[in-house]
C-alpha cells in the first residue's frame, strides 16, 4: 500500500486491488497555509468517492497520523478531525498506522491524541518493545467481537520475550517520564533547527511533533535539492551523527532521537548539523 517511492513497488505489480490513494496534507509542498491544505485534501476524499469508490464499497480510511517514510509531515488538526467525521457519516472505519510514531514518539503516547480524534483500529510495532520483534492491532471492542480467538494469528505471535520487553519498556517510560522528556527534547531541537534555518534559507522546512522532526531542503526556487541532503547526512555521519533521509525526493532528514536523549546531546546534534551544512555550503 506504500507510496512514498516507487521503488518500494517496481518489479511487484500488480498491486492489492480495491486500495485508492488520496493526498496528504503536506503544506510546505504545495505552499499554501495549513487550513487551505486540510480542505483541499477533505475535498479530494469527497471527490474519491464520486470517482472511484463508493462510500458503501469503502471498508476503511487507513492514515499515518505523521507522514512517516514520506518525509516527517504533520497534518493540520482540522484534516485529521475532518477525515474521523467523514468516517462516521459514511460508516467507514478510521485505520491509524502507529508504527513509526507510537509509544512516546511524538510526546503522547500515541500521535493520534495530538489531534483529538479516536481511531477505530490501530497498529503499532517499533518502540513498544525497544528493538525486540514485536507488533500489534487494537480495536474498538464492538470490532474485535467479531472475531473469535484464534482468528489473528502467526508464526511469532505471542511471543513471550517479546511481550517481557514491551511490559519492561512501557515500565521504563513511565517510571522515568519519557513521554514529557520527548517534549521538552523535542522544543529544545524544534528550536535549535528553526535558528539554524533562519540563517540558512536551504533549510527550507522544519516540522515535527516531539522527537519526530523533519528537516526539508529545497533549492533558491523550492524544487526538491535531494544531492545537498545527502551531502549533509554524509557530512553529519562523518562527525559521529547518524541521521536517515526519508520523503519521495529524499531531500528530508528526520530527526528520532532516543526518547532518553540528554540536552547535551541534543545540543551536540545541532552544533554538529550546523557545521556540516556549512561546510556544504560554502
Amino acid at each position: 500500500m506504500t507510496n512514498s517511492k516507487v521503488v518500494q513497488r517496481a518489479g511487484f505489480q500488480p498491486m492489492m486491488p480495491g486500495v485508492f490513494v488520496a493526498p496528504y496534507p503536506y503544506a510546505y509542498r504545495y505552499g499554501w497555509d495549513a487550513e487551505q491544505t486540510s480542505q483541499w485534501c477533505l475535498d479530494e476524499i469527497e471527490i474519491m468517492f464520486l470517482q472511484q469508490t463508493a462510500p458503501g464499497e469503502t471498508a476503511a480510511i487507513l492514515i499515518e497520523p505523521v507522514l512517516g517514510e514520506g518525509g516527517y509531515v504533520i497534518p493540520p488538526r482540522s484534516f485529521m478531525q475532518g477525515l474521523r467525521q467523514i468516517c462516521d457519516r459514511n460508516k467507514i472505519l478510521l485505520i491509524v498506522d502507529e508504527i513509526q510514531s507510537g509509544f512516546g514518539r511524538t510526546g503522547r503516547w500515541f500521535a493520534h491524541q495530538n489531534f483529538d480524534i479516536v481511531p477505530d483500529i490501530m497498529t503499532f510495532a517499533k518502540a513498544i518493545a525497544s528493538g525486540m520483534p514485536l507488533s500489534g492491532m487494537v480495536a474498538k471492542m464492538d470490532y474485535m467481537r467479531n472475531s473469535p480467538p484464534g482468528s489473528f494469528g502467526g508464526t511469532f505471535g505471542g511471543n513471550a520475550v517479546a511481550c517481557a520487553a514491551a511490559v519492561a519498556t512501557i515500565r521504563v517510560m513511565k517510571e522515568e517520564n519519557l513521554l514529557e522528556n520527548a517534549l521538552s527534547r523535542g522544543n529544545q531541537l524544534k528550536n535549535g533547527l528553526q535558528e539554524i534555518q533562519a540563517e540558512l534559507p536551504l533549510l527550507g522546512d522544519v516540522r515535527g511533533l516531539g522527537l519526530m522532526i523533519g528537516t526539508e531542503f529545497r533549492t533558491i526556487d523550492r524544487k526538491p535539492d535531494t544531492a545537498t541532503t545527502k551531502k549533509i547526512q554524509l557530512a553529519c555521519r562523518q562527525r559521529g551523527l547518524l541521521l536517515h533521509t526519508a520523503g519521495t525526493w529524499d531531500n528530508s532528514i528526520r530527526w528520532i532521537p532516543p526518547l532518553i536523549v540528554s540536552p547535551e546531546q541534543i545540543d551536540q546534534a545541532l552544533s554538529i548539523f550546523r557545521q556540516s551544512i556549512e561546510e556544504v555550503v560554502s
